[in-house]
């Protein structure tokens, strides 16, 4: 059985992990320039959701926040939904 409750589950704690993972890369580990397109084309993808997977990834996102114990990781997943575009500057 999987530990995660659904594939978009496993699909957003893949992506925090990978884009975690960028956040966290020094300069000789990642090239900066190739970190930022990564970085753009996550927020760009994740702008053409619709409002449903908006609010379902906030959800799983809020949940994981709330999982986590290590407190930068944490920091991490509550400023994601802005961070990346999921939510008005506006609200």
């Amino acid at each position: 059985m999987s530990v995660y409750s659904s594939l978009t589950h496993a699909l957003a704690e893949a992506l925090v992990d990978v884009l975690w993972f960028i956040e966290g890369s020094e300069d000789d580990q990642m090239d900066p320039d190739d970190s930022v397109k990564v970085l753009e084309g996550v927020a760009h993808l994740v702008s053409k959701l619709s409002s449903d997977q908006r609010s379902e990834l906030i959800d799983l996102l809020g949940a994981m926040a709330e999982a986590e114990s290590d407190p930068a990781r944490r920091e991490f997943l509550e400023g994601f939904p802005e961070g990346f575009g999921l939510v008005d500057d506006a609200v």
